[in-house]
């Protein structure tokens, strides 16, 4: 994942992180085959939990910062430690719960998204605050499915 200005285009931002999160989703379906070996990508160890937990954790903290910039206050420092932590739940089976788990969660956030962004004008999503993003830049990071393909389709 990049920290790079993510470049955006005339794609409707919103409909964006829902690809993402049917991509994302669409994987995840092949890891219950998951044979417990975590997967080298980029330096960085992950697994199925930990693509869905990174996929959650991104969505969550720029919804957040959305939030915060929509409503004219502070965004909060990111404390998250990311893709460099491995934690023990990350290298748990993951099963057709946990699956069911993350599909609603998933389609969930992707919903708040979709609605908060189609709820912004062109303005607004493309105005320049200082050195933030702009929240269409945002959305278009957001919509990145670099975790998810960290892992891949198994099977």
């Amino acid at each position: 994942m990049s920290d790079d200005i993510p470049e955006t285009d005339d794609r409707d931002p919103a409909e964006l992180i829902e690809q993402s999160v049917t991509h994302a989703l669409r994987l995840a379906r092949t890891w219950t085959q998951w044979d417990g070996r975590p997967l080298d990508f980029d330096d960085r160890i992950f697994t199925p939990h930990k693509a869905i937990r990174r996929t959650v954790d991104h969505l969550v903290d720029h919804l957040a910062e959305v939030e915060a910039r929509l409503a004219g206050r502070p965004t909060l420092v990111d404390r998250w430690h990311g893709s460099a932590i491995t934690t023990p739940a990350d290298l748990t089976a993951f099963s057709e719960q946990d699956l069911d788990e993350a599909t609603s969660r998933l389609t969930r956030l992707a919903q708040i998204w979709s609605i908060r962004l189609n709820g912004l004008d062109d303005e607004r999503l493309d105005r320049v605050e200082g050195t933030a993003w702009t929240l269409r830049q945002v959305a278009f990071h957001v919509a990145d499915t670099y975790y998810a393909d960290a892992v891949g389709k198994l099977g």
